[in-house]
């Protein structure tokens, strides 16, 4: 880690900061406060997004390992082999570098900026948001970095000039330390502060005649807090057969505060054109490559469902909906491509939105009762997800009809549906599949061996763990039960 961090992290921040300049809060064209801590927040959004939404097979295959998607011709990540690309060097480089320590950058600077005399009545609160976003953002990213590998860097690990070789925390105790953060970010929230102004990308409101700055940002901060109470949420949910009382208590404090409940809220950053496209038009048009089709298992299961969302999701090849075996290679000739949205310059990235949240209360519904009736909220989460495809209502009452909420089996219910509804959010996808055991996915063909003769439930760590902190490594992959594609992380325990 000490070599991604030490060589990477200088490239990283002076790229950012030579990123197009952005509007802040005040506008002295002087003061380098304006320009850095809003292009390293709004570079960090972007690097975060772009890993949570890309299908690039060197950084991101939870597309594949979903059975969403099949390859045409290369199978090595269909058959679980992360390893030859050293895929989760690069899961850590965006992660850890290019959003957590440029996360980190922002919040030094931030608390160094020495406000003008105009400034100085509101700085205080102003600065306590902009800590609150930024702090939010590395709570969600520590998250997927737990999820993904289980015990990982983070007491240690950014500062490499007092830790160069960071210790692994338990998972468990990172996410406790998570849900303080959140609900500590949350109470620090002031409505009579500013935010980033246009420096912030994910709920940034543009200022009008009829609503100024601190109007605009009144309206992001209660955005921010509906992101927060979500992100509760969604940290509580994760602990739901490692921690019930923890998840419980959590998932309450998220409900009661206000989550995102609406498409409105919806945390997702707006991809331009080039060159600032998205993820998906990067590797799919941009790329001059035809690497991916429909996974068959998925396919088949909307056939079987007579499930509408199928139009948008995939392409029909030789008038019908067709996937490929996974493992196998699958020839875009015979096999749907994805649907349209995957083959625009601005189809945003999401990182949390209503449709997810709304799956997360059903959950919680049907195992604890809280949050509401479960039948009601797991038919407010389809149809969540029919709306978000530009389906209507109507058409989700008539899926429903046919796919009602079954109490008696509630984790193939909500485990299935939500594997559906999460087809363009895989890493939430994989969360849903390994707490819910639903739906039943069977390896790829030709596997390697590691897997075990079973689809992943975790990435290893990145082979430089290995050279660069060994120590530190061997101790990290003991805890959990050895560095291995079928160690389970702390908290998915059936």
């Amino acid at each position: 880690m000490k070599k991604i961090l030490a060589s990477i992290l200088l490239v990283s921040l002076l790229q950012s900061c030579g990123r197009e300049s952005m509007s802040e809060i005040n506008t002295d064209p002087n003061s380098y406060y304006t320009t850095v801590p809003s292009t390293l927040v709004t570079y960090a959004e972007k690097q975060l997004t772009d890993y949570v939404t890309t299908p690039n097979v060197n950084i991101n295959n939870f597309r594949l390992t979903m059975q969403y998607w099949q390859e045409t011709t290369y199978l090595d990540e269909s058959q679980y082999d992360f390893s030859t690309r050293n895929v989760t060097n690069n899961v850590w480089l965006y992660l850890y570098v290019r959003t957590l320590k440029n996360l980190d950058q922002a919040k030094k600077l931030i608390k160094a900026y020495k406000p003008t005399a105009a400034e100085a009545a509101t700085w205080p609160k102003t600065m306590q948001n902009q800590l609150a976003i930024v702090d939010l953002l590395q709570v969600y990213t520590y998250q997927i970095l737990v999820d993904t590998h289980g015990d990982v860097p983070y007491t240690e690990s950014l500062d490499i000039d007092m830790n160069p070789l960071p210790k692994y925390d338990s998972g468990k105790d990172i996410y406790a330390s998570l849900i303080n953060r959140t609900k500590q970010n949350l109470a620090n929230f002031d409505m009579s502060g500013l935010t980033f102004g246009s420096g912030e990308k994910f709920y940034y409101i543009a200022p009008t005649p009829s609503c100024n700055a601190a109007c605009a940002a009144k309206l992001e901060i209660a955005k921010w807090k509906k992101f927060g109470n979500s992100l509760l949420i969604k940290l509580g949910i994760a602990l739901a057969d490692s921690d019930p009382a923890l998840a419980q208590s959590t998932i309450l404090a998220g409900i009661n505060g206000g989550p995102i409940m609406s498409s409105a809220d919806d945390c997702k950053l707006p991809y331009l054109t080039s060159p600032n496209y998205s993820q998906l038009y990067t590797n799919l048009v941009a790329s001059n490559r035809t690497d991916y089709v429909a996974g068959r298992p998925f396919v088949n299961y909307l056939k079987n469902s007579s499930d509408p969302r199928i139009d948008q999701y995939f392409q029909k090849v030789n008038g019908d909906y067709v996937g490929g075996a996974i493992g196998e290679k699958s020839p875009a000739t015979v096999n749907s491509l994805p649907g349209s949205f995957a083959y625009s310059q601005t189809t945003p990235g999401i990182l949390l939105n209503s449709t997810e949240v709304a799956f997360y209360i059903a959950e919680a519904s049907a195992r604890w009762g809280i949050g509401g009736d479960p039948a009601t909220n797991y038919a407010a989460a389809v149809t969540a997800s029919f709306k978000q495809w530009g389906k209507t209502t109507a058409e989700a009452d008539t899926y429903l009809a046919a796919h009602p909420y079954d109490a008696a089996n509630w984790k193939k219910s909500i485990g299935e549906q939500a594997w559906v509804a999460m087809y363009d959010q895989p890493l939430a996808s994989f969360n849903f599949w390994r707490r819910l055991d639903f739906p039943v996915l069977l390896p790829a063909t030709n596997a390697v061996a590691e897997a075990g003769g079973k689809v992943p439930v975790r990435l290893k760590y990145p082979v430089s763990e290995q050279t660069t902190n060994p120590d530190n490594y061997a101790a990290g992959s003991a805890a959990i039960g050895g560095d291995k594609l079928t160690t389970k992380v702390f908290w998915d325990k059936n």
